[in-house]
Order: C-alpha cells, then sequence, then structure tokens
C-alpha cells in the first residue's frame, strides 16, 4: 500500500528518510521500502529525488521482485515534472514487455490518461485486458482496476459498451453504476444549483469513496508463519525463549499442516503460509517496539508480511 496522506499532515521527507535508513539494515526489503521511500517524496513535492531512488533499484545488482512496477513508477513521476519524452519511452518498454502483473499496466495506463492522452489510455488498458483476461473464467481482484479504468476511459471517449465493459460492470460492486461514476458530464454537476442534482453527484462521490476503501482493505490470505530450516537455528540459537514454540523444524511444519487442516475444515477461505526471515523478523519487532524474542510477535508478524503480499 503506497502512503496517499496530504503533506500537511504527514513529513514525508522525514518519512522517505527514515525508510531509506531502514533499506539500507534490511536489504532483503529494499525494494518495497525503496518504492515507499519514492511515494513518499513524490508527495512532498521532491519528485528529482524519487527518480534518483526508482534508479538505485533498477540499478540493483541483485536484480527486482517487480521491475516492472518499478519503471512504470518511474515514468508516472518523469512525466509529471517535465520529462515527457523519457516518460514516454518507458512506458512503451513496459507494453513491448508485457508484464504478468497488472498494477504496471494500471500505472503507465493512468498516467496517459492523466495528461489527456485518452486513445493511448485505452489502447493500454485494452492491451492488459486482452492478455491478462482472456479466457479467464473470473477476473482476479487485481485486475479489477484495469476493467475500470477502461470503462472509464471510453465513457469519456464516447464509446458504446463492449464485452469487457460487461464485465466490468459485473465485478463491480457498489450500489452506483460505473455509467454514473464515470459519466463524463458529472463535472457540470457540481456547479448546479439544482439540490437533487447535488444530492446525486454526493451519493457518486460516496460510492467512489466506498470503492476506494474497498481496495485499500482487500482480503489477503490467512497466512500460519513458515521458518526454513536454517532461518529457524539462527532465530532460536538468537532467542532461545522461541524453543517452546518450535521444539525442532519438523515439528514446526507438523503444526503448520495441523493448523491449515483446522483453519480449512472450520470453513475458512483463503489459506496460505508466510515465509519468515530473521532480519524482518527483527525489524518488524524494533518497528513494533518490542523484543524478537516475545513470541506474541509471531502471529503479528504473519499478519503483517500477509498484508505486504508475501503470502
Amino acid at each position: 500500500m503506497r502512503p496517499d496522506t496530504p503533506a500537511e499532515n504527514v513529513d514525508h521527507t522525514a518519512e522517505a528518510a527514515r525508510l531509506e535508513r531502514t533499506a539500507g539494515l534490511y536489504p532483503e526489503d529494499a525494494e518495497a521500502l525503496l518504492l515507499r521511500a519514492a511515494a513518499h517524496l513524490e508527495l512532498s513535492g521532491d519528485r528529482p529525488t524519487a527518480t534518483t531512488l526508482y534508479d538505485r533499484l533498477l540499478s540493483s545488482p541483485d536484480g527486482l521482485e517487480n521491475p516492472h512496477l518499478v519503471r512504470a513508477l518511474k515514468a508516472s513521476n518523469l512525466w509529471e515534472y517535465g520529462h515527457e519524452a523519457e516518460a514516454r519511452a518507458i512506458i512503451e518498454g513496459v507494453r513491448v514487455a508485457a508484464p504478468k502483473d497488472p498494477a504496471p499496466w494500471v500505472i503507465v495506463a493512468e498516467s496517459l490518461e492523466h495528461h489527456d492522452e485518452l486513445e493511448a489510455a485505452h489502447d493500454t488498458f485494452t492491451e492488459a485486458v486482452r492478455r491478462l483476461l482472456t479466457d479467464v473464467p473470473e477476473p482476479p481482484y487485481a485486475t479489477h482496476p484495469l476493467l475500470f479504468g477502461r470503462h472509464r476511459v471510453r465513457r469519456m471517449l464516447g464509446k458504446s459498451h463492449d464485452d469487457w465493459d460487461a464485465l466490468a460492470d459485473t465485478v463491480h460492486s457498489l450500489p452506483i453504476t460505473l455509467d454514473e461514476l464515470h459519466d463524463p458530464k458529472r463535472v457540470w454537476s457540481l456547479g448546479s444549483e439544482n439540490p437533487a442534482e447535488l444530492e446525486a453527484e454526493i451519493l457518486r462521490l460516496r460510492a467512489e469513496l466506498g470503492a476506494y476503501r474497498e481496495a485499500l482493505s482487500r482480503p489477503f490470505p490467512v497466512a500460519v508463519l513458515h521458518w526454513p530450516a536454517g532461518e529457524l537455528s539462527e532465530l532460536l540459537e538468537a532467542y532461545p525463549t522461541l524453543t517452546s514454540e518450535y521444539p525442532t523444524h519438523e515439528e514446526h511444519l507438523a503444526t503448520i499442516e495441523t493448523a491449515l487442516r483446522e483453519l480449512s475444515a472450520s470453513g475458512t477461505p483463503n489459506l496460505g503460509i508466510v515465509t519468515g526471515t530473521v532480519p524482518s523478523y527483527e525489524a518488524f519487532a524494533a518497528s513494533e517496539l518490542s523484543s524478537p524474542g516475545d513470541a506474541t510477535l509471531l502471529p503479528q508478524y504473519a499478519t503483517t508480511l500477509a498484508a505486504r503480499g508475501r503470502a
């Protein structure tokens, strides 16, 4: 989840510096931490320094989990402070690479849309939808912004509904229809003196806010914490008080299996595991102002990893 708090409420520059320091201490989490740092810098208005962080990630010798996402964010940021030609080149590179993750597609398409390149935005959304959703029985949650973005741009272009728009309507769950939310004439109603029109617009804005909150609180797996043998040995050597939780690695694996079976039998959906590392766990304990030897932190650590998409 990228920060979106207004600059007047958060010292984004200080938060970016803190995240950079933390990334230096825990290089295995550097990609996620530096992306958040870059987002804080964008919000503070320091877009050139944000670009420097994106370049730092892209030049990493160890490779990245999602280089296309970093490139898309870099392009979006560059365009915002006048580097249109470079941004366009990067966007085209992302499209040619055809990533399997929907997030880079969403970012580059919305960047084009934001700069009134509606036809190019429409083509990008459409290409992404075709690549990621053709012959897919149920669109994954992460692809919904592609369907909604494509629907929104098509409404602005005055295009008639097609099958992908119908699918967008199907996955849209709010009481206000997509056609109403994406109506290009809505902006006129904001200046209306007609109470009925203003009330209707308030309802639409509430629906959009509900969609935004739903996106931020999207479900993640109910995850059980798993330690590889080497990490568990290192953990217990450093924090022997946790031996009561993990007598042996074999028992640890058996406990995971038992927990997952019990959760499944109880009807709990969306199960998974998250794999812990000692440096990551120590960083989490520090963020909670607690000792890593405190066993009550373990389920919180698992939940945090799951929320970060590590399940």
